[in-house]
Parts: structure tokens; C-alpha cells; sequence
């Protein structure tokens, strides 16, 4: 927020070389791909879950349809399944971001990564209905 040289400088770094349109093409087309996989795992599964998309953010929550306001989100929150699933993820090396089932692709995620994911959660999904 300060307005120095080395922070303008950074900040028209970042416009001009790292939020591209390109970049968020990409970073979209990877939020799709997290977005469908997790769809196919809660739809294998019969779960009451949803997925919710907007750009390159995409989020899952423990309740069918998506909460549409900051009060249903809470409502539907489940802690300890929350904290199951980001242990398991990370414990395979994939972090999602705290306090949320929440995932921000970026100019360096890659189709990789997304695939990890879709992958460990499937598996942690198996797991906690065994």
C-alpha cells in the first residue's frame, strides 16, 4: 500500500508480466479441471457436497446447493470434517487455504498439481466412507 518506487515498480511488474490474460485463461482452465474432478468424486459418491467456481478460485463445501450468502456458509460449516480433510491433503503434500476447502490456481499451478489434488481427495474422500 505504500507508494515507494521498488512498490510501483513491482506492481506494474505484476500487470504487465504476471496478470495477463493469458495467465488467467490458464488459471481458469485449472480451476475447471479442479472444479470437474471434485464434481466427479462427489457425484461417485452420492455426497450432499458441492463445488462452487468463479474464475480461477474454486471452493467445496459440505452442503447441496452451494451457499449462496456468507450465513449459509457458516451454517453449513463442519469443522471436523474441514480439518480431516486438510490434514489428509496435507499430509500428501497438497495445502488448501485455511478455513476454507478453498483453491486459487495461479500463473504457476500447474495441470500437475490440480491433478495431485483431484487424486488425494479422491482417495481421502474413499477413506472416510470405508
Amino acid at each position: 500500500l505504500a507508494g515507494n518506487a521498488l512498490s510501483v515498480a513491482a506492481a506494474r511488474a505484476t500487470l504487465e508480466h504476471v496478470l495477463t490474460d493469458s495467465a488467467f485463461t490458464q488459471m481458469t482452465a485449472l480451476a475447471t479441471r479442479f472444479t470437474d474432478a471434485v464434481t466427479k468424486v462427489i457425484e461417485a459418491h452420492d455426497l450432499p457436497w458441492s463445488i462452487s467456481q468463479l474464475g480461477a478460485r474454486a471452493e467445496y463445501r459440505f452442503v447441496r446447493p452451494a451457499p449462496r450468502d456468507g450465513t449459509s456458509s457458516a451454517r453449513a460449516a463442519d469443522a471436523e470434517l474441514e480439518d480431516y480433510l486438510h490434514l489428509y491433503l496435507a499430509n500428501r503434500g497438497v495445502l488448501l487455504t485455511p478455513f476454507h476447502n478453498m483453491a486459487l490456481m495461479s500463473p504457476a499451478t500447474s495441470a500437475a498439481d490440480v491433478d495431485r489434488h483431484s487424486v488425494v481427495f479422491a482417495a481421502a474422500v474413499a477413506e472416510l466412507l470405508a
